[in-house]
């Protein structure tokens, strides 16, 4: 018996998760387990109510100074928080 395609099962498993739409929601959810390692220990004591509403990451933060800080690295922020995930999940960052 002779293999006439074999794909990974990385691939298959990608495919599938399309395919059903849960790729998405998947990647979101790796964007928000992510934020305390691509953020740093303080940054993330000083978050909270974390979430994702559409293309954009809401996020709460305590400190005025931080968050003055981090509205205006937004864009790098949304591209570091795109490259750890490996996709394409969010466009934007409203910091409240």
């Amino acid at each position: 018996m002779e293999r006439s395609k074999t794909e990974s099962i990385t691939n298959l498993l990608n495919e599938f998760l399309r395919e059903q739409g849960l790729e998405t929601p998947l990647n979101q959810h790796r964007l928000i387990e992510m934020w305390p390692e691509v953020m740093g220990k303080a940054i993330n004591q000083q978050t909270s109510n974390l979430f994702i509403k559409g293309q954009t990451l809401h996020v709460k933060i305590k400190s005025a100074a931080l968050k003055n800080d981090l509205i205006m690295n937004r864009a790098a922020l949304v591209k570091r928080l795109n490259e750890a995930v490996g996709a394409y999940v969010i466009t934007d960052i409203k910091i409240t």
